[in-house]
């Protein structure tokens, strides 16, 4: 009896799943035009895999475009799949044409696939085609977050006439250089591989003997066949957290028997390596030519280089009217998670209050203003930035970024030479250091790295959960140094750019150095904020590499952290500084060699220097009430 229940519950539940993708797909065509698997011609002749979606009648209208390396086949396993239908019906029932397409190589799109394939034209052809439709007003502005967002940034600096807005969210994978950070595309971090990106790849990368349909085929048989398969790969299952151990890194996918692809050339790149500069990224000297609304989430693995390009992009656009069209939100929320904000907001295991947002008609606000030329007041009733800060848990905003009332205070790192450990005698103080430099020493062991916990972080599967956790069990750890203020009498609140300069010496050619800023709560609880990392061979920039001297004492500047984060009565602000933060960031096994293709580390005995002469410090960015 109770085997029949159970099979008469899933039976209901089948029905009743299978009735609503039948009914979102019935309201879409009752509405629309849908036109499924054109295979849209670039100048090279590779066609690109292409749904339109628009409404019934003759009247031209704008197009909402969203360009993307994922699979959005309406079939898969048999099912219907019905994410791509209800963004289609929200765009055409407001009156917009929906277009998606995959990258060139992906899916049923021809051509060779690399990680943001070859957007500078391939996105222009795309314009150049839609524009010329005759559904089409001529007005086109693309949207997505994540991969969906990385390829609008360098495709705007070509200045296509029908491209008139955009909405990237989440596209730090898009950004190669900017300021002070030369991430390309999230791949490093202070000279320091992001690990996300094996993971990643594992199970999105082609492999080298892609299967592909025939050229000949028609789009009536793509749409047929569209059913049964859509050549998406079915890769088995991987325990990243122990993957992610292997060495060399270059061989980590081909341990797991993963598809030979992109991945094997791009872990051998360096920072400054001129294939970074040939594809799809945006970096800081090009142009820039449209108005965009920019989204951005404080536990995102690319906040700080995303913040950047909205600074670099209001000072440096081509004209002030664009300058001026540039709008920003930032979220307390994990990657593309903007949506999944709730009543209470839990980001890891962090409550941040009610942080929910009506992005849709922040969406079609945009939209309405740009692509149909409404007037219905976007830019006086929106503000320049409105940015969440948690500990208070409010939206706040501003017309800058940092808000202007923000004023860099300076906090030294201080000892009494044991700083190892939460149980150590670090201090983050306001007060001048002496002239006797009490360094704090540990050892760091790449074999015994310190783990990643939650963080700024996505995509590495299993091996790191993203988001706030209390850290204050990590801090029993040795190589970790812990400096923390004195609990504040009034509250404080840090909103805009944090900046770390560390004086260090080593025994060991090269080594990292990571710096985490936490809030320490009256219990001893202890909440990661954010985290960054600098390779001390890329001290003297990213285009060099300049090995260490044994005991020598070398300045650091560490890429910024960003957050907003109100620190309460009775709070305290603390910074970890250690060598580790594994497999956030690869380990640096300490040789000065490759790094990439090293299967044995040695250890590193590191100190951290802090007097007159040596000032390590980390500069806040206090807000002025």
């Amino acid at each position: 009896m109770r085997k029949l229940n159970y099979l008469l519950v899933v039976t209901l539940l089948v029905s009743l799943g299978t009735r609503a993708q039948d009914e979102i797909l019935k309201k879409l065509e009752a509405i629309a035009v849908i036109d499924q698997k054109v295979m849209m011609p670039m100048r090279d002749g590779v066609r690109l895999a292409t749904d339109i979606y628009r409404p019934k009648g003759d009247k031209p209208v704008p197009i909402i475009f969203s360009r993307t390396p994922y699979n959005f086949n309406s079939w898969g396993n048999g099912e219907m799949r019905t994410g791509t239908y209800q963004a289609a019906y929200e765009a055409v029932r407001r009156g917009y044409a929906y277009v998606v397409q995959n990258e060139r190589g992906r899916f049923f799109s021809e051509g060779t696939w690399d990680i943001l394939g070859t957007p500078l034209t391939d996105g222009y052809d795309a314009f150049e085609w839609m524009s010329k439709q005759p559904w089409s007003n001529g007005k086109i502005g693309t949207l997505g977050c994540s991969s969906t967002a990385e390829w609008q940034m360098a495709v705007a600096s070509l200045n296509h006439p029908a491209h008139t807005a955009m909405i990237p969210q989440g596209f730090g994978a898009g950004v190669g250089k900017v300021g002070e950070f030369w991430e390309q595309g999230n791949w490093y971090r202070g000279g320091a591989q992001q690990m996300l990106f094996t993971a990643w790849l594992y199970g999105t990368q082609n492999d080298v003997i892609r299967p592909e349909f025939p050229k000949n085929a028609t789009q009536e048989q793509l749409v047929r066949v569209s059913r049964y398969f859509d050549l998406a790969t079915e890769m088995p299952p991987v325990d990243w957290s122990k993957a992610l151990r292997h060495l060399p890194v270059s061989d980590i996918i081909k341990n797991v028997n993963g598809q030979q692809g992109v991945y094997e050339n791009m872990i051998r790149r360096k920072p400054n390596d001129p294939e970074w500069f040939k594809g799809g990224l945006y970096h800081d000297n090009m142009p820039f030519t449209k108005p965009s609304y920019w989204f951005v989430s404080w536990y995102d693995v690319s906040s700080s280089p995303n913040l950047a390009l909205f600074n670099h992009v209001r000072k440096n656009a081509k004209t002030k009217e664009i300058a001026d069209n540039q709008f920003l939100v930032i979220a307390p929320t994990l990657h593309c998670a903007y949506k999944r904000a709730s009543e209470n907001t839990i980001v890891g295991e962090r409550s941040v209050g009610d942080a929910r947002l009506d992005y849709d008609s922040m969406t079609y606000g945009w939209f309405d203003l740009h692509l149909k030329g409404e007037a219905n007041g976007f830019a006086e009733k929106t503000p320049r930035v409105k940015y969440y800060t948690m500990g208070s848990n409010k939206w706040q905003s501003s017309d800058t970024w940092p808000p202007a009332s923000a004023e860099m205070t300076t906090y030294y790192l201080n000892s009494g030479g044991r700083a190892n450990s939460l149980h150590g005698d670090g201090k983050l103080t306001t007060q001048p250091l002496t002239k006797d430099d009490k360094m704090d020493s540990f050892t760091y062991d790449p074999a015994y790295p310190v783990p990643s916990y939650g963080g700024n972080v996505c995509c590495t599967g299993n091996a790191v959960q993203g988001g706030s956790f209390d850290q204050h069990q990590m801090e029993s750890r040795n190589d970790i140094l812990v400096y923390t203020t004195e609990p504040f009498k009034d509250g404080v609140e840090v909103t805009g750019s944090i900046e770390t300069t560390l004086y260090v010496s080593s025994d060991a050619k090269d080594t990292d150095f990571t710096v985490k800023i936490l809030d320490v709560y009256p219990d001893g609880k202890a909440y990661n904020l954010d985290e960054t990392i600098l390779r001390a061979r890329y001290r003297e920039g990213f285009d060099k590499e300049v090995m260490m001297e044994k005991g020598k004492v070398y300045k650091l500047t560490l890429s910024p952290m960003s957050t907003s984060n109100y620190f309460a009565p009775g709070h305290s602000i603390r910074i970890e500084v250690s060598s580790s933060n594994f497999p956030r960031f690869e380990r640096n096994l300490n040789t000065g060699g490759n790094n990439y293709d090293e299967k044995q580390g040695v250890v590193a005995h590191n100190q951290i220097h802090h007097s007159t002469l040596y000032p390590s410090q980390i500069r806040l960015p206090i807000v002025k009430k």
